[in-house]
């Protein structure tokens, strides 16, 4: 069945509650009068409660509301934000270095609104050391404590020690930041036309950082236990 409402001719009852084109209240007239009003008004008539009784109708402009509802509903698929749940794996023996630039992950992706699930790999003996793993998550989840709390605590499964950090910001509230970001860039490389291949770059870093695609860092060699 169509979800489109009856209109003009369509509409096949004696009588209709009729609401005026600003919204008044007109009564409950007969139908033949209903679509009278409509083209003195060069208007439709559109049912808009079918099952009431009798059927509520306005008079309104059919094609600009279906306009105005296709372009609102638009904008707010433009506006949703998804949830993403990006993952980053680590050793229980990393180096400073490797560590420092998995944290810089976990810090981009927590300033984008994503959550981020933290897995710890055991491997060998290591499994029989579980605390080496909860306190590399403990001290994670310090150093990004200003943009993420822990959502999920760490947990054991199997092989692997798992916890879940969750952003302070809100992923809409972090696409809004992005796109006025990007706005002021754009309106500074006009303002300075030898600017602009740099924006260009920064914008395409800033699309790939706002990929919807969750994004996992390659695993790390197995270390000597």
């Amino acid at each position: 069945m169509s979800a489109e409402p009856r209109i003009n001719d369509r509409i096949r009852v004696p009588e209709v509650r009729l609401v005026g084109p600003s919204g008044e209240q007109v009564g409950i007239v007969p139908l033949a009068k209903a679509l009278e009003l409509a083209q003195e008004y060069d208007l439709d008539l559109v049912e808009v409660a079918a099952n009431a009784r009798p059927p509520v109708c306005k008079l309104m402009d059919y094609g600009k509301f279906k306009y105005e509802s296709a372009m609102k509903a638009r904008e707010a698929r433009k506006n949703q934000a998804h949830t993403v749940i990006k993952e980053m794996k680590l050793r229980p023996k990393i180096d400073p270095h490797d560590y420092d630039t998995k944290k810089g992950h976990v810090v981009r992706f927590l300033k984008q609104g994503d959550k981020v699930k933290i897995t710890i790999m055991f491997r060998g003996r290591e499994q029989s050391r579980p605390e080496l793993g909860f306190r590399l998550l403990q001290r994670l989840a310090e150093d990004v404590q200003d943009l993420g709390f822990i959502e999920s605590n760490p947990k054991q499964d199997g092989r692997n020690m798992i916890m879940v950090l969750g952003p302070h910001k809100k992923k809409t509230e972090a696409m809004a930041e992005a796109r006025e970001a990007q706005a002021a860039r754009k309106a500074d490389a006009k303002a300075n036309p030898g600017k602009s291949q740099n924006v260009a770059e920064d914008e395409l870093a800033e699309g790939e950082e706002l990929s919807e695609a969750p994004v996992e860092a390659p695993a790390e060699a197995p270390a000597e236990a």
